[in-house]
């Protein structure tokens, strides 16, 4: 984990891209961050939000690759915000909630860009639970400004391989007693006895790579080896780069996640104001267009995951939606893969644009 640069101090990230991160304050009081991406031009599109996964950062989408998703979206004109809700480990660690994230961190990231740039309408691209939580916001009528979200992994509808159905039912709350966080970061940097035990077990029983930190994540967040991607799928210097863009992730996230797998759809935690308790009972209180993506190979979320919410809007919104399954992709080599400059992003760049 590296230190958030000076929010008042622009610094050039890649020879072409000035970086400017701007602190924002969720509707509880929680400070978050904005990073704004410009490029040589001015935009010629509108606003779009980038928002991360559990535990990772707002840097997830600028990995070292010769093309990255941020250069995509500021070569074909758009005004590039990531955000860097709850959940960043570039943000002090707190015990969230995706109802946290729901009714006070996108809403305020969506108010601040809109007026930051003076837009009306924006378009978010999300991922994993940057996405379930973005989605609980939106199906609950927070986010009317948005007109098109892009998900990636899942969204209403969680459905987990079997394997990971045992582990955050059975094994997540043993972990949970034991210590308030997990972190795939301890492949590298183990943080007292109980974290050395368990890298040493995931070390065991996973021997597809010598990445440490990558064992960890497959452990963590899916069923697979990897669970994340590919390692066809990842260069050398991205696989090694995975190594410091993992930290930690609170246990009330795993908590909430078993109940939303076991309900078979998102459900709230927390009782706030403005969520309901399940978020596929009826339709979605937005017009926004939904695109829905699933990696064929994705073993943290199968792809049925996104074909149930894909379902679902079509019965409520006949049209309106469309699902692209991505054969050969998993969760995060979508944005990640060293050919997703020639697979993914144009197809995400179409759905923007539409």
């Amino acid at each position: 984990m590296t230190g958030t640069p000076r929010p008042d101090s622009p610094r050039t990230t890649r020879h072409d891209h000035v970086t400017e991160v701007q602190p924002l304050t969720a509707l509880d009081g929680r400070p978050l961050t904005l990073v704004h991406v410009q490029g040589r031009q001015p935009p010629t599109r509108g606003p779009v939000l980038v928002v991360h996964g559990a535990g990772v950062r707002a840097e997830l989408f600028r990995p070292p690759l010769r093309r990255t998703f941020v250069d995509a979206l500021i070569d074909d004109g758009w005004d590039v915000w990531l955000l860097n809700w709850r959940a960043s480990i570039d943000l002090a660690p707190v015990p969230w909630t995706l109802d946290q994230a729901a009714a006070y961190d996108h809403p305020a990231a969506v108010a601040r860009v809109l007026s930051a740039t003076g837009a009306d309408r924006l378009k978010a691209v999300v991922h994993c639970q940057g996405s379930t939580s973005f989605m609980m916001a939106l199906s609950a009528g927070l986010l009317p400004e948005v007109d098109t979200v892009v998900s990636n992994a899942v969204s209403l509808h969680p459905v987990v391989p079997r394997l990971s159905t045992f582990k955050i039912g059975r094994v997540a709350p043993v972990v949970g007693r034991l210590m308030p966080y997990i972190s795939p970061g301890w492949g590298d940097r183990p943080a007292g006895a109980l974290s050395r035990l368990m890298v040493w077990f995931v070390r065991a029983t996973h021997p597809e790579c010598r990445n440490s930190v990558c064992r960890m994540v497959s452990f963590t967040y899916g069923s697979g080896w990897p669970a994340l991607w590919s390692h066809a799928n990842l260069d050398e210097a991205t696989h090694d780069w995975i190594r410091g863009e993992f930290a930690a992730v609170p246990m009330t996230f795993f908590t909430q996640m078993n109940r939303c797998i076991q309900a078979g759809q998102l459900v709230s935690m927390e009782g706030i104001a403005g969520l309901p308790q399940s978020f596929a009972e009826k339709a979605p209180q937005t017009d926004a267009r939904i695109v829905l993506l699933a990696g064929e190979d994705n073993r943290c979320f199968l792809a049925e995951s996104q074909q149930r919410t894909y379902d679902f809007l079509e019965r409520h919104r006949p049209g309106r939606d469309s699902l692209h399954l991505l054969p050969g992709y998993g969760h995060l080599d979508v944005f990640l893969g060293r050919r997703a400059a020639d697979d993914t992003y144009p197809l995400i760049l179409e759905e923007l644009a539409r």
